[in-house]
């Protein structure tokens, strides 16, 4: 068996916990993967990983080996990247991770026709609304919607978004609408519970500066399809995406207050480590995203 397969299995099984993760990612059986250690161990003749029925941990040297192969690893896709570039072929095994909505209907639900036009390529999609690490679990990309700060990622815009208040006409007409960001306290609002996100604070922008305004409501949940469908049943107000509810507001089935408070930072991005070489199934992913996103009328299609 080559090295390479070997090191990379190794670090495959390191980042996943378990041989039974890592088989899935490769397409073989988790005693394949047994096998492949077994013989990098044997070959090196050291012990990376302590294994139990409680699970792996890697020793001491184990620990040390892992980053110089992830290193490695990275050295030996940018050189193969670089030498194919020019071909611009497009295949290989890409990995993306989105949110579980969004990732749904607006890019899972374009893989089978982008993987018509590039038949030597896998796909595989990780769709949650927990932000992952993008270099640490093995994700090629990363579809985003909002703000993304960390310098050593690349995030292109995807599509322009807001985050804006909606809820049915038939709740205005009950409740009233909200004219100024305290208006909310006496409004239901239905609120987004997942850590590190919304966690009943949504964000403004008033005279400038971006502010966060606590809200409160008798629904909360963590998972945005919900949310969606709870605001388009009238039960109270949401903070949703624009990309979300293009739709329900052209048909005037949703309604938008507070417009003038929307903070314009939820753009929709790609989101790449920073590299040398871009994979070409990385930039024709993204490009293909681009243009579906771009076409007139997309979104009004809910």
């Amino acid at each position: 068996m080559d090295r390479y397969t070997e090191i990379r299995s190794f670090v495959l099984v390191a980042e996943k916990g378990s041989f039974a993760a890592a088989a899935l990612v490769e397409g073989v059986t988790p005693v394949v993967m047994g096998r492949r250690l077994d013989g990098l161990e044997k070959r090196l003749g050291v012990r990376l990983m302590h294994r139990s029925t409680r699970g792996l941990t890697l020793t001491d040297l184990g620990e040390q080996f892992l980053e110089q192969c992830r290193y490695l690893i990275h050295e030996f896709d940018e050189a193969e990247t670089s030498v194919s570039a020019g071909r611009d072929t497009v295949r290989g095994h890409l990995v993306v991770s989105a949110p579980a909505a969004f990732g749904r209907r607006h890019v899972a639900a374009h893989a089978p026709a982008f993987k018509a036009r590039y038949p030597e390529l896998k796909l595989s999609f990780n769709l949650t609304d927990s932000v992952v690490d993008l270099v640490r679990e093995g994700y090629d990309m990363g579809i985003r919607i909002g703000e993304v700060t960390d310098p050593n990622y690349v995030a292109p815009r995807l599509f322009p978004n807001r985050r804006v208040v909606c809820g049915t006409p038939e709740y205005f007409a009950r409740h009233g609408e909200p004219r100024v960001l305290e208006d909310l306290a006496r409004h239901n609002c239905l609120a987004f519970n997942l850590q590190g996100g919304q966690q009943r604070g949504w964000s403004f922008v008033r005279d400038g500066k971006l502010v966060a305004v606590r809200v409160d409501g008798d629904l909360d949940c963590n998972d945005g399809e919900l949310l969606y469908s709870w605001v388009r049943q009238g039960l109270g107000i949401g903070w949703r995406s624009t990309w979300e509810i293009q739709a329900e507001l052209k048909r005037g089935e949703l309604v938008t207050v507070l417009d003038e408070f929307a903070a314009p930072t939820y753009d929709i991005q790609a989101v790449y480590p920073q590299q040398r070489y871009l994979p070409a199934k990385v930039r024709h992913f993204i490009d293909y995203l681009k243009g579906i996103y771009n076409t007139p009328g997309y979104w009004e299609r809910g």
